[in-house]
């Protein structure tokens, strides 16, 4: 897998998050609407691609492997309470997300936060690619879709801070820093080869993560009948998202 490619894939979600998110909060202050509906229709679609992408492409491919399924079992353990103690640490970077201004001191630890978790993006992305294209194009997508609420929140923190320039900031270091993580993770992965499934396996457990205790939570409120049948449409999208994109990559 070229390092051009994956330097570009982390880019293209890096940046991309942030502007998605740019564009989407720009749009609905201009509207005078909330922007709830959007931010759970991204979740929810976020949702099924994380899953999708984990249970019925990641672990199968690790699975398939001549790999002991017990150590297999382990890494995915393993990698569940890694990034639990990750978010941990990347909390104690970061503030809530009240829209005053009481918390102007927020911007820089918002920043720091990002760049830990961008970082780790950009690991998972290059490993998923290394391992197989139609992961690597199913991770990047899933990476830019689940960060877009997240990223909506800090940018309205940074704004209402009146931090324009921590905002712009904010554009270029998702992207420096998510590509970092690529690099690193492109030469990690091309080094060795043998902790292929384990690093198949790692990624899944990010995403499982990822979906279970940061997006699912965040879907289960109290909803109209309507409301929660957009959730579950646009979770199967994200689900049909993920056969799409790897139905045409293994084409």
């Amino acid at each position: 897998m070229p390092l051009m490619i994956i330097i570009v894939a982390t880019l293209g979600a890096g940046v991309g998050s942030v502007w998605v998110a740019d564009l989407l909060t720009v749009r609905t202050r201009s509207a005078g609407h909330d922007d709830s509906d959007a931010q759970q229709r991204l979740l929810s679609l976020a949702t099924g691609t994380l899953l999708a992408t984990a249970f019925t492409h990641l672990l199968p491919e690790a699975f398939e492997s001549k790999v002991d399924v017990q150590a297999l079992f382990l890494t995915l353990l393993v990698g569940l309470v890694f990034f639990f103690l990750l978010s941990k640490v990347a909390l104690r970077h970061r503030e809530p997300h009240p829209v005053d201004h009481r918390h102007r001191g927020a911007g820089w630890p918002l920043l720091i936060g990002d760049g830990v978790h961008g970082f780790g993006d950009g690991v998972l992305i290059a490993s998923a690619l290394v391992a197989d294209v139609r992961a690597g194009i199913v991770a990047a997508i899933s990476v830019l879709v689940h960060e877009v609420p997240h990223h909506m929140g800090d940018l309205v923190v940074l704004r209402e801070g009146g931090r324009r320039g921590p905002a712009r900031l904010k554009v270029s270091m998702a992207g420096s820093i998510t590509a970092l993580g690529g690099v690193a993770g492109y030469f990690l992965a091309s080094r060795l080869q043998t902790w292929q499934p384990f690093l198949v396996t790692l990624a899944g457990s990010s995403f499982i993560y990822v979906a279970l205790s940061n997006l699912i939570p965040r879907l289960q409120q109290r909803q109209t009948s309507r409301e929660t049948s957009a959730q579950m449409v646009w979770l199967l999208l994200g689900i049909a998202l993920v056969a799409l994109v790897g139905g045409i990559a293994h084409e």
